[in-house]
């Protein structure tokens, strides 16, 4: 079985099993305590500390650990802004953040705040620019990650900073993604992080507060953890995330140099196997071991069952998945192809053998699904009329698109394609399938049950 989905949790790192192991018998006392079993303790979560502290490039006062990195956000959002309250109620965050990031936001406005979401662009970044153009004078708080969860860009965070430096507002940066490949580029003020990202074990987090931010920790709190993180530590798991992310720096320059030659590979190699196939994020901005693709014609839970049975792990970001029912909110904002998605992200140790045998196995797959499907192929079609209606009510991706290039070839060039849907997925796809296919997408109106989507025929 070949796991491919680091990005969502990565093997537990040898250099974690063992410190989890032998801190389960020095690391279970209370380290609050002053006995000498406390003692142990306290020593063991001190030099933790230090060690997390100085990858990421902090004070170790500055670090807490926290039960998840999802844990970490929502303490961090809140806790600036809080502390910022005299100052405003407004929230700046990137359209591609992680949905613990949104879901705060979410809960901030539902108290009276005010979000403004900046938009990317194609690649998955933000414009620095557009970025700097959302803050007012009552700004409390930005947000942006270190990489995204998703396409793999990596964010242009050194610049944000800056901007949100000049205007005296902290930037927190969730650096999930990236931090067990280096430290976070620029002057940000709060850093949240999770370690099972990186090889460590679940359950533990990391919340940075620089010294100088204003943090007033939300709800009931007690002494551990400078207050912002309450409850008895899990000192083993800590123990074990902190030396993993020690491990994992030093192995980091050279494993990702062997990480992105098989990525490059896969964005090569993908659009040559397979028709019909669009890349996302940013060829060259990009965090080592992800690439993403989209398959049109193809529903992304059924490919997600075939490569699993073909022994791959895989994730995807599609619409079509027994999770949602809504277009990714990521692929949304970059405005790409949602139908048919799949993010490989390759673990440290990933082999060459394990990636050619995925390219080996991957158009097969895609082609029986999109058979399963009845997805068109490239024959002639009579031209007939100056319009045709595709009735897809009730209809899930990625059967709109399907019949929206079945049909595509009986209007004649300067004619109209007009789609109805009620599915939510159409809204991206449809526009994404005329940009792949050149052909033009006119927009959408309202019509009797859902939504009519309008495609006029250039080509």
């Amino acid at each position: 079985m070949s796991y491919f989905d680091a990005a969502s949790a990565a093997p537990l790192h040898p250099v974690a099993r063992q410190a989890l192991s032998a801190s389960l018998d020095d690391g279970w006392a209370d380290p609050s305590r002053l006995y000498r079993e406390g003692r142990k303790a306290r020593l063991l979560l001190d030099a933790a500390r230090e060690a997390a502290a100085e990858a990421v490039g902090c004070r170790a006062d500055e670090l807490v650990f926290t039960s998840s990195g999802t844990r970490s956000v929502h303490t961090g959002v809140a806790g600036a802004l809080a502390g910022r309250r005299r100052t405003g109620r407004h929230l700046i965050v990137s359209a591609v953040e992680h949905s613990s990031v949104l879901h705060s936001a979410e809960v901030f406005e539902a108290e009276g705040g005010e979000v403004t979401q900046v938009p990317v662009r194609r690649t998955g970044a933000v414009d620095v620019e557009s970025y700097a153009a959302a803050f007012r004078a009552d700004t409390a708080l930005a947000c942006l990650q270190s990489a995204n969860h998703e396409v793999g860009t990596v964010q242009p965070v050194a610049a944000v900073a800056e901007v949100c430096r000049a205007a005296g507002v902290p930037l927190l940066v969730d650096a999930a993604q990236s931090l067990g490949w280096g430290r976070v580029e620029g002057d940000w003020s709060l850093l949240t992080a999770s370690a099972h990202k990186w090889g460590g074990p679940s359950g533990v987090g990391l919340l940075v507060v620089r010294k100088g931010v204003r943090f007033a920790t939300q709800g009931a709190s007690d002494e551990r953890e400078s207050g912002r993180s309450p409850g008895f530590e899990n000192l083993p798991a800590i123990v074990a995330a902190a030396a993993s992310l020690r491990a994992v720096r030093a192995e980091a320059e050279q494993e990702a140099l062997r990480l992105r030659e098989l990525t490059a590979r896969i964005r090569a190699r993908v659009p040559e196997l397979v028709p019909d196939v669009e890349v996302v994020g940013d060829a060259d901005r990009r965090l080592p071991g992800i690439v993403t693709f989209s398959c049109l014609y193809v529903d992304g839970e059924t490919l997600l069952h075939e490569l699993d049975r073909e022994g791959f792990s895989v994730s995807s970001g599609s619409s079509c998945t027994s999770s949602t029912l809504t277009p990714s909110h990521v692929l949304r904002a970059m405005g790409v192809l949602s139908e048919g998605n799949v993010r490989v992200s390759l673990p440290a140790g990933a082999t060459e053998t394990d990636v050619e045998r995925f390219l080996e196995v991957l158009p097969g797959v895609v082609a029986g699904v999109r058979e399963k499907l009845g997805a068109p192929l490239p024959t002639a079609t009579a031209q007939q009329a100056e319009e045709v209606i595709v009735d897809s009510l009730g209809k899930r991706c990625p059967i709109p698109v399907i019949e929206l290039a079945k049909v595509i070839g009986s209007v004649p060039v300067g004619g109209r394609v007009r789609v109805l849907s009620d599915d939510e997925a159409a809204r991206l796809d449809i526009p994404a399938w005329c940009e792949m296919r050149g052909q033009e997408y006119e927009g959408e109106e309202k019509a009797e049950r859902g939504t009519a989507y309008l495609v006029r025929r250039i080509s």
